[in-house]
């Protein structure tokens, strides 16, 4: 290794990572390794001509944000997209919509995104009829935050060929109106996946989260449109101090962009994708993500776990529930896979040698999710794979446990607790239920009882701010008095964006700290952050400077 550093960063409160050698002054890094962590002696020494001094001003130095769960292509589409965060009441959302399409005459199909449940009113769910009062002449869709679910005009429903409604398989809906036509409603990919068909990007970034399946026929000029938009969705998140990401749904042409990025030197990110398993697909399928796994193996680069759907979520009521909802008891809805289908995928995937993550919201969602692993354990023996439940916003207390026992990840998003930062409590916290508000976004719960939690922020769903997610994981309030406090600490929460999501997949080895020898992944902050009150932190803590493979992949 080189004796030499090419960039050194100097006057900085370093935060390691590294229980070892917990905090320094200063960072040394050559080519896309670090070379030492250190005083600012030690590390001033090992400047040459050439090297490139950074001064951190007495900000924090730690290594860069591990975004352990979002949606790279759909978070880079929004970026084009119609913000509705915030949003709220119908002529709020008539003035925001009809800016933007006079801003954008020619888009076939116009798009908005994080439009809330209540956007209307709690009382007035949204439907064609309200957008047609608005837009009624050109195609126009809305998702809500969790990409769940979107609200379509008429002229966007008739122009896909689902005003009449269509079968759109189990766990998807297109919601019909009294009249006999569509409402406006679509639940799920393959409702809402023939409108954004009609976008400018063919909806291209819709098949890895829909069908997992790859867009036919795609031309030069499509490829490098997608190209160009994964390239600005990657910069946007390294602006955000983000060095790695783990994706959340995938097929094998994002992979193939992503390896064009990564061989011209473009990718700004390290980024993993995975293999998509969805429920009309064949067991036998699990060959071709085995096969992805040793197709992309670089540490910029990787497609080696698996991703599945096992139920929907609270507020449109597709999350599976072991005991019905808050606001209508008896309810539970249905998973996307059959316990013993799943069973079996969890059981080849394991014996491949492949990590499992699956998005379980509900109760029941995720005690059949749980039982899948064990059934793999009892096929298999206990393996280090590292499988993972995502989400995990409501669960029974007898479930917990068995994360520590099996050996489960618990990947949880701060951000989505209802009535922190980003979503209204309600009307979240009325389909819970009160009595299971303390086993509801339960971060510190699954902590303490010994489950690996890793943080992230589900991007687009949220922002990919990780000051957002770690300010709510710090300042998260209790629905009601004697609830259980699930206020994690600031390096706790530090921690679970860095180490442990590094550990997650399999790079505990090479990243996540910032020691010798481990790749070159830091960002500065703009400000000390342990020296910033918890409830300031989304609005004045911003990165001045992201390092990814020891190359500068963002200056503020």
């Amino acid at each position: 290794m080189a004796t030499t550093a090419n960039i050194i960063i100097t006057n900085g409160r370093v935060l390691t990572m590294d229980n070892a050698v917990p905090r320094a002054d200063a960072v040394a890094l050559a080519g896309n390794r670090i070379l030492a962590v250190g005083t600012r002696a030690e590390i001033e020494a090992l400047a040459g001509p050439e090297t490139k001094v950074i001064d951190a001003n007495g900000a924090t130095v730690m290594p860069g944000f591990n975004e352990a769960h979002m949606h790279i292509f759909p978070g880079s589409v929004s970026l084009r997209q119609l913000n509705l965060h915030g949003i709220q009441g119908f002529e709020a959302l008539k003035s925001a919509i009809l800016d933007y399409a006079e801003k954008n005459p020619d888009e076939p199909l116009l798009m908005g995104f994080s439009a809330d449940y209540s956007i209307i009113s709690l009382t007035e769910p949204c439907t064609r009829h309200h957008l047609d009062a608005i837009l009624p002449d050109r195609p126009f869709m809305m998702f809500a935050p969790d990409h769940h679910t979107a609200w379509a005009n008429t002229a966007a429903l008739t122009k896909a060929c689902i005003l009449q409604g269509k079968d759109v398989g189990i766990g998807n809906e297109i919601v019909m109106g009294p009249d006999g036509l569509a409402n406006g409603e679509l639940r799920e990919g393959n409702a809402f996946g023939p409108v954004s068909a009609l976008a400018s990007t063919g909806g291209r970034e819709e098949l890895g989260m829909g069908t997992g399946m790859d867009p036919e026929n795609v031309t030069p000029e499509q490829f490098a449109l997608d190209r160009a938009i994964l390239k600005a969705g990657l910069d946007y998140c390294a602006s955000w101090g983000v060095t790695s990401i783990q994706n959340f749904d995938g097929n094998h042409y994002q992979l193939r962009l992503m390896r064009d990025l990564e061989l011209s030197g473009e990718l700004s990110c390290r980024i993993r994708i995975p293999y998509h398993m969805k429920n009309f697909m064949a067991l036998e399928d699990l060959d071709k993500a085995a096969a992805w796994k040793k197709e992309f193996a670089t540490d910029m680069l990787r497609g080696d776990f698996v991703k599945v759907f096992m139920d929907g979520v609270l507020d449109s009521q597709t999350a599976y529930m072991l005991d019905g909802y808050g606001d209508r008891p008896g309810y539970t809805y249905e998973p996307l896979f059959r316990p013993e289908a799943f069973n079996a995928i969890a059981t080849k995937a394991d014996a491949l040698g492949l990590q499992v993550a699956v998005h379980a919201i509900g109760s029941a969602a995720i005690r059949q999710t749980l039982d899948g692993y064990e059934a793999a354990v009892k096929a298999n023996g206990k393996r280090d794979n590292r499988h993972r439940i995502e989400h995990i916003e409501i669960i029974h207390p007898d479930d917990i446990p068995r994360f520590a026992e099996l050996g489960i990840v618990a990947s949880m998003q701060p951000v989505h607790y209802p009535g922190g930062t980003c979503f209204p409590a309600e009307p979240t916290t009325a389909k819970i239920g009160e009595d299971r508000w303390d086993y509801a976004y339960a971060w510190r719960t699954m902590k303490e009882a010994g489950a690996p939690v890793v943080f992230a922020s589900d991007w687009p769903v949220s922002p990919v701010s990780p000051f957002q997610c770690i300010q709510d994981a710090l300042t998260r309030k209790p629905w009601k008095d004697g609830l259980k406090d699930q206020r994690f600490s600031l390096m706790e929460a530090l921690e679970a964006y860095t180490a442990i999501g590094a550990w997650v997949e399999f790079m505990e080895d090479r990243k996540g700290m910032l020691k010798p020898g481990y790749l070159a992944d830091v960002v500065i902050l703009t400000k000390d952050i342990e020296a910033v009150a918890p409830e300031e932190i989304m609005d004045t803590v911003r990165p001045a400077v992201t390092i990814c493979d020891g190359r500068i992949t963002f200056q503020a």
